[in-house]
């Protein structure tokens, strides 16, 4: 205000002399006397401090005769309900449970890789060989020999059948053929493990064991085979939203290596919590059509645990907290046309926050004017000077 005041005196004066200054000025400047132009000079340096003095008597008497003087400057802005749904991020890692190394279930020498990194290969496919040190010998024998056996058994059969014979021969017989049947047959499994197959339909990844290497049972690393078909994310949730974060839920996951985003379900979410962390585990179902989705990549995801149609939501910024450790905002009443109001605290119950949001549940209503900047410098009960302003395309 005072500025404006300021101005209006200095705009008369220079307006009531303005034009025979001009005039007057660039004649002395014309005259190129030095003692004329020193002159003029010293004129107008004392109208200029008659000016400032008269200023500064006008100033003094409008802070005296202002009663807005001490009245704080603050902006506001009004409550609005709407659809406030709050989101979980959380950071997982992609696996899928057919990644396999394969090792031996035979130990000797690996005699045979029939497979090459990269290859696809199906279920129950031959990948390699291992020397089954004569096995396939004895198997051959005791076939003959299990042969021979059943050849008495039977024979010893019919004869028992015709009541010929001792019953102590025939069950010989039986024993015998059942035990060189047992036998063979434990010796073909053991064959059979020299055979090193596919455990799932899928791409073999790394050949880790050269041919022609001795290998152990159990122990060394044969071959790499992984499937990208079936991937998923794992993580591990915080047990405070075990009752939201459920079986189907929908989840947008976020591949930041690939700029990939991906709708999702969560496909199993765990009933244990683990006592040394508190969480649960979940697993969310992940398309892979591309096959660009790798084990052990990184993902981002974000799950809608909590939605309200009509929520009073403000900044963070706003609130203040007191020394009881409630929490308070200041709202504007009584406000005039002249836009002075009063400063009003409100204690406040909080939600769920968002960013810089947080959801408001108790004690604001739609249409509230709330203070925005100011509000840690106003006081409950002071007089306030509301000064809003508009900016295209935004109301603050």
């Amino acid at each position: 205000m005072k500025n404006i005041y300021s101005i209006l005196v200095i705009t008369l004066l220079l307006v009531s002399c303005g034009g025979e200054q001009k005039n007057s000025t660039e004649n002395v400047l014309q005259s190129n006397s030095l003692e004329s132009i020193r002159k003029k000079r010293g004129e107008l340096v004392n109208e200029q401090q008659a000016i400032h003095d008269q200023i500064k008597l006008l100033d003094e008497k409008i802070k005296t005769l202002d009663t807005t003087k001490h009245v704080p400057l603050i902006t506001t802005f009004t409550a609005k309900a709407e659809k406030f749904e709050h989101v979980l991020e959380l950071q997982g890692n992609v696996t899928t449970k057919n990644l396999l190394t394969i090792t031996p279930e035979y130990s000797g020498i690996l005699t045979h890789v029939y497979v090459k990194e990269g290859q696809r290969v199906r279920k129950g496919q031959l990948l390699a060989k291992i020397d089954d040190g004569g096995l396939s010998q004895q198997v051959a024998q005791l076939k003959i020999q299990s042969e021979l056996a059943k050849t008495t058994y039977e024979r010893q059969k019919r004869l028992w059948d015709q009541n010929i014979g001792s019953e102590i021969q025939f069950l010989q017989a039986k024993s015998t053929y059942e035990s060189q049947q047992e036998a063979v047959s434990q010796l073909q499994q053991q064959v059979a493990k020299t055979a090193v197959k596919a455990p799932f339909s899928g791409t073999i990844d790394d050949v880790i064991t050269e041919q022609g290497s001795v290998v152990a049972a159990g122990q060394s690393p044969l071959m790499r085979i992984v499937n990208l078909d079936e991937m998923y994310i794992e993580v591990e949730v915080p047990e405070s939203y075990i009752s939201n974060v459920v079986k189907g839920k929908k989840v947008e996951v976020e591949i930041p290596v690939l700029g990939k985003t991906i709708d999702a379900t969560i496909r199993q979410a765990s009933d244990f919590i683990n006592p040394a962390n508190r969480t649960f585990k979940v697993e969310i179902e992940v398309a892979n059509k591309d096959k660009d989705i790798k084990p052990n990549l990184t993902a981002r995801l974000k799950i809608n645990d909590y939605t309200s149609e009509n929520a009073i939501l403000i900044p963070q910024s706003v609130i203040s907290e007191n020394a009881d450790g409630e929490q308070f905002v200041y709202i504007v009443t009584d406000k005039n046309e002249k836009n002075i109001g009063t400063a009003k605290r409100v204690i406040i119950e909080t939600g769920k926050t968002q960013g810089n949001i947080i959801e408001i549940l108790k004690n604001l209503d739609k249409g509230t004017e709330i203070v925005n900047e100011g509000a840690r410098s106003v006081k409950d009960g002071q007089s306030v000077e509301v000064i809003n302003y508009k900016e295209e395309g935004n109301d603050q």
